[in-house]
């Protein structure tokens, strides 16, 4: 538990060196273009490393009160990495940043770059989501469409066909029988040879002798070869060392620890939650007669000092604006804006934009305090107690608010004797006035006698709810670019890295739709777009953003949409129940797939049926109606964005994601993975780096497929008798058309 805290300790601290290095560049901020983007570029990386650092000691540390702040800083922190990603994007006008310069001088590693999904955006609500997966699951299986997924595959055959099945079967079955037959030839012949062997014998020693040793000496020479070579390989990094085999014991038990504190967190936090109710209730009885009196004496003592001053008793305060507490907080207004005469100046030079995230860091930041003679890490009751002290009396203040009203009233009466029924009427009629024009601004509810379960029902009997597949981020694979910005150096613009995809994914999709404070105060992204040729795991993405944060699919694509909910009142009447649904039961991430076809520049005649372009005109709709409190993302995918209209395209996807074909060093990583994933294995006859150059142009669907084809349940049992080797995948790579050159830089153009 020491470690988690010295990491939170650690945390503090470069967050205290990091805030001062911004307030000092806030206040002489540099002009030049390289200077401010590497200022901004290295503030980035730190606030990852801190991220980091805080999203495992919020995992791990089991104080219930030190959780709370820390989920504060985490959130803070995240906000602000998202803040700084939004000027770097406006100061090179570009999505993909190069930091491999950066990183090496400050002696980081590319893993070290990785923003880590929070724990906690799955954990804290895990019994809700299992609920949900239960209700979904009931409702495929009572309408018959899980049992109508599994029969999907299946498809009529002709007689053709069907015949020239059954001969490519009974030809592998001849095939087999051959086999067997030739193979009890070969030992026949093989038990014959030994036979005649022991007959013959051996007359001269010496001959003997020499034969012995010079096997021996073949043998013990190739062994050493081997060894010296396996020792090369270990030294230079390229093989694994054979100790790590000996730390599986180690991270099977610090996992073990890592779920014993799981525990221990639920158990703390149980006793802090009734630990809040039981010391709040002790201090209503002790302390909160003392309390109402003391307000009572300074209110009191407040219309005294009123009437001495101006004549009249004061206006009290409205409830809305605060009620009494306003009476102590006000302060003497100053005048603040004095350089008024410096903005146009200021207008022409860049400057940061102000933070929301950086006054919750450093209050945060303040509040840490060193507790390590707390042992058991249980909460403290006197930080409860002073908690729950303002709490208290924020309550009775609003109860003492209405008796001190009545009091001032009739001290007005008695007094004064001013009337203040017209008063009364008059706030009234402003009131209702405000409140139709709040009325006016809301979204007209066209389900108003409906629940929300009916209403998922129906999406999920749609199809327009559908169940998103289990994938983690960390299984898109793909390797940093380590030659960014040596390349844009020499004015060539590099291709992003699939490392750089993930990470864009994790900050305008994953972190966001995880965290309410974040989404609601970091820059608003409402729609993303995923561009790239067929197979680079568009739909993958899409789906690993849902299982990171536990939210709803919702499948608009246009393919899916067709004869559905048909004419104008039935579109508004499905897109506002898909919207009401994603607002209810938010984070939601709404997918419109193939969205060339929502904004074709002609529909082909074959497509004219499905009305691919029903969502065109809705779509700016229903992005103006997300507020920053509905965590809903828009994601569309497609493979052939040139044959949209540009232009309504690009209004509507706020960011745009070119996805490209893996590079070298992603093929490699990729080859190694999925080849061991699929249960083969990697030995010295399977040569990965000639994979990954000969597959230069594939994507990683098309490799993945060509792994699946040839590691079958009984190749993968043959692999002890024969190896794997690069021959067989190349095979049937050969039946496969790459992404050329000429295509993927099409997509750039478009």
């Amino acid at each position: 538990m020491a470690t988690y805290n010295k990491m939170w300790g650690e945390a503090q601290q470069a967050l205290s060196c990091l805030l001062e290095g911004e307030s000092e560049k806030a206040l002489e901020p540099p002009q030049d273009q390289v200077v401010i983007f590497q200022m901004l570029a290295t503030f980035y990386i730190k606030y990852v490393q801190i991220f980091r650092h805080l999203e495992n000691a919020y995992d791990q540390i089991v104080h219930p009160q030190k959780r709370i702040l820390i989920r504060q800083v985490l959130d803070a922190v995240m906000g602000r990495i998202l803040e700084l990603k939004n000027e770097m994007v406006e100061l090179e006008f570009s999505e993909f940043h190069y930091f491999d310069d950066i990183l090496q001088d400050l002696k980081l590693s590319p893993e070290q770059l990785d923003i880590p999904i929070p724990k906690y955006f799955l954990k804290e609500k895990m019994e809700v989501l299992r609920e949900r997966e239960k209700i979904l699951a009931r409702i495929l299986a009572n309408a018959g469409l899980e049992t109508l997924n599994l029969k999907l595959p299946l498809k009529v055959m002709s007689l053709e066909e069907a015949v020239k099945l059954i001969q490519i079967s009974e030809r592998a079955r001849q095939g087999r029988l051959r086999a067997v037959f030739m193979k009890q030839i070969y030992h026949q012949h093989v038990r014959e040879k030994q036979t005649r062997l022991r007959v013959e014998k051996i007359t001269d020693v010496g001959s003997a002798a020499v034969q012995i040793q010079k096997l021996w000496r073949s043998f013990h020479q190739s062994r050493t070869a081997a060894k010296e070579k396996e020792d090369e390989m270990v030294f230079l990094g390229m093989d694994p060392s054979p100790h790590i085999q000996g730390f599986n014991n180690t991270l099977l038990n610090a996992q073990k620890v890592k779920f014993l504190r799981y525990e221990v967190q639920e158990k703390h936090e149980e006793e802090y939650q009734e630990a809040l109710v039981t010391i709040k209730t002790n201090l209503k009885m002790l302390e909160g007669p003392d309390i109402r009196e003391n307000l009572q004496d300074q209110i009191r003592h407040w219309f005294i000092e009123c009437r001495n001053i101006t004549g009249t008793f004061p206006d009290y305060p409205k409830e809305e604006e605060g009620g009494s507490a306003i009476i102590f907080s006000e302060r003497t207004p100053q005048q603040v804006c004095i350089h008024s005469s410096l903005q146009n100046e200021e207008e022409e030079r860049w400057k940061m934009a102000p933070s929301l995230f950086i006054p919750a860091i450093e209050e945060g930041n303040s509040k840490y305090e060193d507790e390590s003679w707390n042992f058991l890490q249980d909460y403290d009751p006197e930080m409860i107690k002073e908690e729950k002290r303002k709490e208290l009396e924020s309550e009775i203040r609003v109860q003492v608010d209405e008796l001190m009203r009545q009091e001032l009233k009739n001290l007005k009466l008695a007094v004064d004797r001013e009337k203040e029924v017209p008063r009364k009427a008059k706030k009234k009629k402003e009131k209702k006035r405000g409140k139709k024009g709040k009325r006016g601004k809301k979204e007209k509810d066209l389900t108003p006698d409906r629940t929300l379960d009916s209403l998922y029902k129906e999406l999920v009997e749609e199809g327009l709810l559908i169940r998103p597949l289990k994938v983690q981020l960390s299984e898109y694979i793909g390797e940093f670019c380590y030659l960014g910005t040596t390349l844009r150096h020499i004015a060539i613009e590099p291709m992003p890295s699939l490392s750089d995809v993930r990470q864009l994914i994790t900050l305008y999709g994953i972190l966001p739709l995880g965290s309410q404070t974040v989404h609601e105060k970091a820059p608003l992204v409402k729609t993303l777009l995923l561009v790239g040729p067929s197979g680079v795991g568009k739909k993958m993405l899409v789906h690993a953003i849902c299982t990171e944060t536990g939210a709803n699919l919702f499948n608009l694509s246009s393919t899916n949409i067709a004869g559905k909910y048909p004419g104008k009142t039935g579109l508004q009447m499905m897109i506002h129940m898909v919207m009401k649904v994603a607002r209810l039961l938010q984070p939601s991430v709404v997918w419109i797939g193939e969205t060339e076809k929502t904004f074709y520049k002609k529909i082909p005649k074959v497509e004219k049926e499905m009305e691919p372009r029903r969502l065109k005109k809705q779509l700016p709709k229903i992005i103006k109606l997300m507020k920053p409190e509905d965590r809903i993302l828009i994601v569309g995918t497609t493979k052939r964005p040139f044959e949209a209209d540009i232009k309504p395209l690009c209004k509507v996807y706020q960011k745009i994601i070119m996805i490209p074909r893996p590079d070298y060093a992603s093929r490699f990583v990729l080859w190694k993975q999925v080849i061991e994933q699929a249960g083969g294995n990697i030995t010295k006859s399977l040569n990965i780096s000639c994979l990954s150059k000969i597959t230069d142009g594939f994507t990683q669907g098309q490799i993945v497929q060509v792994i699946k084809s040839i590691l079958t349940d009984r190749r993968i049992r043959l692999q002890k008798q024969k190896a794997l080797t690069a021959v067989e995948f190349i095979t049937s790579l050969a039946r496969m058309d790459p992404v050329y050159k000429e295509e993927e830089e099409s997509f750039k153009v478009s």
